[in-house]
C-alpha cells in the first residue's frame, strides 16, 4: 500500500511540474495569434516564424553566438584554475576555489548591477563583446565544478606511472589528464551554454537593447502584444536543455555532476 501511495504522490508531483509545460506547448501550436489555452486550432507556423522572421532569426543567432562564446570562455578560465588546484595543494587553494564559485552564488541581479557599473565606468557599456565576457565570468562556476570533479576522479597511480616512464608535466597533461577529464569539460561547457542561452538580467544590464538575444527579444516583443511565437521559443529552450542534459546523461556521469555521491564516496 505504501509503495502505491509513493508512486501516486510522485505521479502527482510530476504532473504538477509538467502542467506549465503542457500549457505552453499547447499555446505554441495555437491556430490564432493569441496566448490562449486550450489552443484554438492547430498550427506549427509559430515555430517556423522563429527561423523565417528576420527579427526572431537574428535574436536566435545572437543567443547561440553569445552562449557558445561565453561557455567557451568559462571553460578556458575554469580549466587552468581547476588544474592548478589539483596539481598544487596550496593551503590557500580553497580560497581561490571559493572565489571561482562566488559569481554564481550571488543573486544574478547583484552580479548584473556589478557588471553594469564596471562596463559603464570603463566606457564599454553597450559593446556586444561585453555580454560574452559577463556571461563567461558569471557561469565560470559550472565548468569549474565539473572539471574539478573530473580532476578528483583521476587515479593518481596513472599520473605516477606516466611520470615514472619519463613523461613531463606537459606530456602527462596532454596524454593522460585531458582524455580522462574531457567528458567533464564538455559537461561544463554544456551547462554554461544552456544557462547562457536563457539568461536575461545580465544581458540587459550589460548591453541594454543594443543587442537582442532571444530573452531580450521576448521582453521587447511584449510591448507590442503576445504571440504564440514566444511560447514556441519557450518550448525550444526546454527541448535544447533536455537534449543537452540527455546527451550528458547518456555519455557522462550526470548524477555525479549534479552532486550525487557514488557508492565509493559514502
Amino acid at each position: 500500500m505504501s509503495v502505491f501511495l509513493n508512486r501516486l504522490f510522485l505521479s502527482a508531483v510530476a504532473l504538477f511540474l509538467a502542467l506549465p509545460l503542457v500549457v505552453v506547448a499547447g499555446v505554441s501550436v495555437n491556430g490564432k495569434k493569441a496566448l490562449t489555452f486550450p489552443p484554438q486550432g492547430f498550427s506549427l507556423g509559430w515555430y517556423a516564424e522563429i527561423f523565417t522572421d528576420h527579427g526572431w532569426r537574428d535574436a536566435l543567432e545572437a543567443s547561440l553566438l553569445v552562449a557558445s562564446l561565453s561557455a567557451a570562455l568559462a571553460v578556458l578560465v575554469a580549466f587552468p584554475l581547476a588544474w592548478f588546484l589539483w596539481r598544487f595543494h596550496a593551503p590557500w587553494a580553497k580560497v581561490i576555489h571559493a572565489l571561482g564559485l562566488m559569481p554564481f552564488v550571488l543573486p544574478p541581479v547583484i552580479t548584473a548591477l556589478g557588471f553594469l557599473g564596471f562596463w559603464t565606468s570603463t566606457g564599454f557599456y553597450g559593446e556586444a563583446w561585453t555580454v560574452v565576457v559577463s556571461h563567461g565570468i558569471f557561469f565560470v562556476t559550472l565548468p569549474l565544478v565539473t572539471v574539478t570533479l573530473g580532476f578528483s576522479a583521476i587515479d593518481p597511480t596513472l599520473v605516477e606511472a606516466a611520470a615514472t616512464m619519463g613523461a613531463d608535466d606537459r606530456t602527462v597533461l596532454r596524454t593522460v589528464v585531458i582524455p580522462l577529464i574531457r567528458p567533464y569539460v564538455i559537461s561544463g561547457f554544456a551547462f554554461a551554454f544552456v544557462l547562457s542561452l536563457n539568461e536575461y538580467i545580465i544581458t540587459y544590464m550589460t548591453v541594454g537593447f543594443t543587442m537582442e538575444t532571444l530573452p531580450v527579444k521576448i521582453f521587447n516583443a511584449l510591448r507590442y502584444g503576445y504571440t504564440p511565437t514566444m511560447a514556441a521559443i519557450a518550448v525550444l529552450f526546454v527541448a535544447v536543455a533536455a537534449l543537452v542534459f540527455g546527451l550528458i546523461a547518456r555519455f557522462g556521469d550526470l548524477p555525479k555532476l549534479l552532486g550525487a555521491w557514488s557508492a565509493d564516496d559514502r
